[in-house]
């Protein structure tokens, strides 16, 4: 699978949070051509504890308005925590060229990509993919397609009956992945339940952590009330992978 990366602006920087901690954005090009914008938020300091794993966040479905910006507090977050934390504009989506595909198939290529330009340029340990909503099956179908990824967390997989019409065909690849993977769901999200979360974890490959967010709907955990919570999760699960 013959995808590349390139950066091809200079990346400019200012300041992400009250601790120091920076923002760079840069522009990542995909082998067939889409220009990414990306940004990258940085610790303001190394952190003694802290593993070197850079994470990459996958942002929820362009067609129905998902950006970057969405996941902006959680890459805040973990900048703080001492991670590396990427976050992009899928084609189509925000200052990224190119058009949106409705099944998430092209996007694999965007989210390959970033992860490749993180590895080659950042040259962290390794790399974490973190999904939420729609993002969660397209960076699924990514996994396996990088080696540096070590692992793999989803924020509302929609896993239910209706969201399988566009996004059934990533099931497999997650699911057969013999990465560490966690799942985080609301147990009150709209486009998965609880049991239909669980039916379909049954038949996943390697180890499968789930957390429960008792009362939590599909869009919550994508708002800035949950994002503490996702940081937590996020680092807790960085923790307790193999060094």
């Amino acid at each position: 699978d013959q995808i590349e990366a390139g950066s091809s602006s200079a990346p400019r920087s200012g300041l992400a949070g009250a601790d120091g901690s920076r923002m760079e954005w840069t522009t990542v090009e995909t082998a067939d051509g889409a220009k990414l914008s990306v940004r990258l938020f940085k610790p303001a300091a190394p952190v003694e504890d802290a593993e070197d794993v850079a994470v990459v966040l996958v942002h929820p479905y362009t067609i129905l308005g998902g950006v970057q910006g969405l996941l902006r507090g959680m890459a805040q977050g973990l900048a703080e925590r001492g991670h590396r934390a990427v976050t992009f504009d899928m084609r189509g989506a925000g200052r990224s060229t190119g058009r949106a595909s409705l099944t998430g198939s092209s996007e694999v290529r965007d989210v390959v990509a970033v992860c490749r330009w993180v590895a080659d340029t950042l040259k962290p340990r390794a790399v974490l993919l973190v999904g939420s909503s729609a993002g969660a099956p397209i960076a699924g179908s990514a996994v396996d397609k990088v080696d540096q990824v070590v692992g793999y967390v989803s924020i509302g997989y929609p896993f239910g009956l209706l969201a399988s019409i566009l996004f059934g065909r990533h099931h497999d690849a997650i699911l057969k992945s013999e990465k560490p993977k966690l799942f985080i769901m609301g147990t009150k999200d709209g486009f998965t339940s609880v049991k239909q979360l669980q039916n379909k974890l049954k038949s996943a490959a390697g180890r499968v952590d789930t957390h429960l967010i008792e009362g939590a709907g599909h869009f919550q955990m994508e708002g800035p009330a949950f994002d503490a919570q996702m940081v937590d999760l996020i680092v807790n699960f960085i923790k307790s992978l193999p060094k």
